[in-house]
């Protein structure tokens, strides 16, 4: 009788690699997925809505539909992060749902276009404010490049370092959002009450009610790569789904309060013509000083998206390197910090090439078709793409592939929230694409 040949594990399932050693908890998936959200966007966001509806019901609509848009994905996300916890997030759903050939494509775009590029074009933006507030004189690119190098280094220590280093950033990030919506409440002056302008209606109004959720959309994005290290939670059934829908409901309750007191303190005329309302709000309240503690906050917020960068994505291509698509040794655990040293050296390493190879304005064009670097820089302009659609179309599938034994304990069952929600699907491929 001939014996049965012994089945490989399945690549990259966190219960199938040695090594990892689950160390987070809820709050630090929580922190992760706001800090993916979070970008310096917000600071300026605003301004690129009231471009497009010219009422306050609008501009404040538009922030509440592209939540619930988002609060819809991280339902899906949630289900999918429960049935199946694995190390590298998205990329694994795509080989999981489709084929390893759409996860191939996706996890290398992600390290030399989107997730690379970004993260270089987010710490240029940090070295620029850096500079404006201390006055130093080194280059924008020595800066840069000094921060990344600084949180390659944290990461490699373990992902409880590079965790905190993480969660102590989101922290003192919602401190700034608070302190601005708190001064714009409390300390700035009230605009003064505008004369009713009619505005589009019809077709028109749809129209321009669809690109301000441009932005707002993008502005919500980010919240999937905090799966990427569901292999490295305690309880990632139970952590993620939660982390997902407190974090991106924070985002939702942090995006709004901020409009809301840019449309108090600007009204919709100011926040038409103001580039950087956050700035403008802060100046009204506290003069050039308030302008200045803003900018702060604003350092502060590009730091914690790389952070959060290089925290998450090498875990992409560590599973990549696990499945026999990226080079062996980004596959490898270091024996101490038990992380995938090799695989973040190599991201923190493409970014500081990228950083200082070109100008801002280069780095965009090179990785233009990315999301990270606007959302991270808070540019107008989105590019968003359509993977958050795809991602809702793995529901189904997964299903079909990995049904789940029922235990008579509800914390033992997956987040069944995908089927509810599948609705999502058609919303999310209706992001606008350019």
């Amino acid at each position: 009788m001939a014996a049965a040949t012994p089945q490989a594990p399945s690549p990259s399932t966190a219960s199938s690699i040695p090594g990892f050693i689950r160390r987070l908890g809820a709050f630090d998936a929580t922190m992760l997925v706001m800090g993916g959200i979070i970008g310096s966007g917000i600071f300026a966001n605003p301004h690129e809505v009231a471009l497009e509806v010219s009422t306050p019901a609008l501009i404040l609509g538009a922030w509440i539909v592209g939540g619930v848009v988002a609060l819809l994905g991280a339902l899906v996300y949630a289900e999918l992060v429960a049935r199946r916890p694995e190390v590298g997030g998205q990329y694994a759903y795509l080989r999981e749902a489709f084929h390893p050939s759409v996860a191939f494509l996706y996890g290398w775009a992600l390290l030399l276009v989107t997730q690379t590029g970004g993260m270089a074009a987010v710490a240029v933006i940090f070295a620029r404010f850096f500079r404006s507030l201390t006055g130093v004189a080194w280059p924008e690119w020595t800066i840069a490049l000094t921060a990344l190098l600084l949180l390659t280094a944290i990461n490699c220590l373990g992902v409880r370092a590079g965790s905190t280093v993480q969660s102590v950033l989101m922290v003192m990030k919602i401190g700034a959002v608070v302190a601005l919506i708190a001064c714009g409440l409390w300390w700035a002056p009230a605009a003064a009450p505008a004369p009713h302008v009619e505005g589009p209606t019809g077709l028109a109004l749809l129209t321009a009610f669809g690109a301000a959720l441009a932005p707002v959309l993008f502005a919500y994005g980010g919240w999937q790569t905090a799966g990427f290290v569901s292999g490295e939670l305690k309880d990632p059934r139970r952590d993620m789904p939660r982390a997902l829908l407190l974090g991106v409901g924070g985002v939702i309750v942090l995006y709004l309060a901020v409009n809301f007191v840019c449309l108090r303190v600007l009204g919709v005329a100011g926040l038409h013509q103001s580039s950087t309302p956050a700035s403008d709000v802060m100046r009204a309240a506290f003069g050039p000083l308030g302008a200045r503690w803003i900018e702060v906050g604003i350092t502060i917020s590009t730091l914690g998206f790389l952070s959060q960068g290089m925290l998450t994505a090498p875990r992409v291509y560590y599973a990549m390197a696990r499945d026999g698509m990226f080079f062996k040794k980004v596959g490898e655990l270091h024996s101490r910090s038990h992380v995938p040293v090799v695989a973040t050296v190599v991201q923190g390493v493409m970014a500081m090439v990228i950083a200082g190879w070109g100008r801002y304005s280069q780095i965009l064009a090179s990785s233009r078709c990315g999301r990270a670097q606007r959302r991270g820089a808070g540019l107008p302009g989105p590019r968003p793409s359509m993977d958050n659609g795809f991602v809702c179309s793995f529901v189904s599938a997964v299903r079909g592939q990995h049904p789940v034994r029922e235990t008579g304990r509800s914390r033992d069952r997956p987040v069944d929230c995908g089927r509810r929600v599948a609705g999502v699907r058609l919303l999310a491929l209706a992001r606008p694409l350019a």
